[in-house]
């Protein structure tokens, strides 16, 4: 009887951590899809701003637009959603969950900016939302206090600084041969960004882990774990959007965002499993589902983003300034519907040397040609 009731007893209390868990993950869900949604409407309202003034005909600053601000406000909004995020969450769930700033985007840019729907497009959205399902439903459900004695416990552990050494080695290659060979391949930078982000993810799930504790009663703020985690966090944020943006001026964006999407997804999916092994315990079934998931979100990314063509430039002329060489403030441009299109201006002043040969040579055929 009394090995029944404790039975029992035990039954309510995994039935009740279990909820209390499903619970807890469901929110990180939630704020990381609405946190990404609104990333998407960011993006594409700084897209409108930016074609709605290259339209005027003397275009104000872009920084000076009430609508460009608004969408700055946005987007810090969203990325805070995703920061908090990871202090519900799995990182090996919140990372994979940017697909919906992609899914977003692509309807939102449809919908309000007119741009053309593709077969393409809606098949990469429909993986790409399967893909989602599949990662919300099979992700490890599991329930982690972050607390500063287990950072620092996941800092020294040897799985971890194994996978910190081989990191240290691979990006101080690619590192070499990026700024000394001048290796400017995509796969290269985008590996950069891609190490960085392992740190960053790791760092950020550390820092809104202790913050939620902190918010909870358990006080965090006054370990030196702490500050150690926000300064990595800092940091390998900053060098991360100047890799990115580099890569954004070598290469074109329907290169990186798919490709930057799998490095970064990937390089999540590892720091998580590593530091925060948020994959022990859970069913080979589960885990087999959650990276069939991944793989079907990233088709789906792929998709959406290749083949996209490249806005032309509405500016009705072409700037001498931006000739190599050329020094002038005028703009030139045959007027088709001057009657004098194809012709040389009669005003224009004859082209000539230093030794004025070819001024002589066009008078000499000039004379020659009188009646």
């Amino acid at each position: 009887m009394a090995n029944s009731q404790m039975l029992s007893g035990n039954t309510t209390y995994l039935a009740g951590f279990w909820d209390d868990s499903y619970k807890t993950q469901l929110l990180g869900i939630v704020i990381a899809i609405a946190g990404n949604f609104l990333i998407s409407i960011s993006l594409n309202l700084q897209k409108y701003t930016h074609v709605r003034l290259s339209r005027q005909k003397d275009p104000e600053p872009y920084y000076k637009s009430v609508l460009w601000w608004c969408a700055i406000i946005l987007m810090g909004i969203g990325e805070l959603g995703n920061f908090a995020a990871y202090g519900f969450a799995p990182a090996t769930l919140v990372a994979p969950l940017g697909c919906v700033s992609v899914i977003a985007s692509a309807v939102i840019s449809v919908a309000f900016l007119k741009e053309t729907l593709r077969a393409s497009d809606l098949l990469g959205g429909a993986l790409a939302i399967s893909g989602t399902y599949l990662l919300v439903t099979f992700a490890p459900n599991i329930s982690q206090n972050i607390t500063a004695f287990k950072v620092q416990k996941y800092l020294v552990s040897w799985q971890f600084l194994v996978y910190l050494f081989f990191e240290i080695i691979v990006f101080c290659i690619l590192l070499y041969l990026y700024k000394k060979k001048d290796l400017k391949h995509i796969v290269v930078v985008l590996m950069l960004v891609a190490l960085l982000a392992s740190l960053t993810v790791i760092s950020v799930k550390a820092v809104a882990g202790m913050i939620t504790e902190s918010v909870k009663g358990h006080l965090q703020l006054t370990y030196p774990i702490f500050y150690v985690m926000l300064i990595i966090m800092v940091a390998s944020c900053a060098f991360q959007v100047k890799f990115l943006n580099q890569a954004m001026e070598i290469f074109d964006a329907t290169e990186v965002v798919p490709i930057n999407f799998v490095f970064f997804t990937a390089s999540a999916i590892i720091a998580g499993v590593i530091f925060y092994q948020e994959f022990y315990g859970v069913a080979l079934l589960n885990i087999f589902m959650f990276l069939f998931g991944i793989l079907l979100s990233f088709l789906g990314v792929f998709l959406i983003t290749r083949n996209r063509e490249r806005k032309k430039s509405e500016v009705p002329f072409i700037d001498i300034d931006q000739v190599p060489g050329q020094k002038s403030m005028d703009k030139i441009q045959p007027d088709a519907s001057s009657i004098s299109y194809g012709s040389l201006d009669a005003e224009a002043k004859p082209l000539g040397n230093k030794d004025g040969e070819l001024k002589d040579t066009a008078s000499n055929l000039l004379s020659s040609h009188k009646p």
